[in-house]
């Protein structure tokens, strides 16, 4: 499976996923830059994406993914369930939806944000 392949099948997957993008995300435009982070929530939480109902609940990352896009290319630069190492990533507590254009031009609305700032912060800690 091809990285875009695989990022648009997390998309398209109903899960409980954080999409953190540099900017808006256009699967279906050849060209252009962005990077975006994947993190999986844990699935058996009930509540919001965020995992939280009222203040309780788990909100934690079991899982994370970074896929980049340069010159139209998306390449998979990083995944990993390492407790240790996912313990440094801050999840954004103002993810909302954010709508995804899939390679045939569908739009998928998931839990995300666009945020340089975050994916910065992401990609100094990978």
């Amino acid at each position: 499976m091809t990285p875009l392949e695989e990022l648009t099948q997390l998309a398209i997957e109903k899960s409980r996923r954080i999409f953190v993008a540099q900017n808006s995300i256009n699967l279906s435009i050849p060209e252009g830059q962005n990077c975006v982070y994947v993190l999986q929530l844990p699935t058996d939480s009930s509540g919001s994406v965020g995992g939280r109902v009222g203040g309780l609940g788990e909100r934690r990352i079991v899982k994370i993914s970074c896929f980049k896009q340069e010159n139209g290319l998306w390449k998979k630069l990083y995944d990993s369930d390492n407790e240790e190492k996912l313990e440094k990533f801050d999840l954004p507590y103002h993810a909302a939806g954010l709508g995804i254009v899939l390679p045939d031009r569908t739009e998928r609305v998931v839990a995300g944000v666009v945020d340089e700032e975050f994916v910065q912060r992401y990609n100094e800690i990978i």
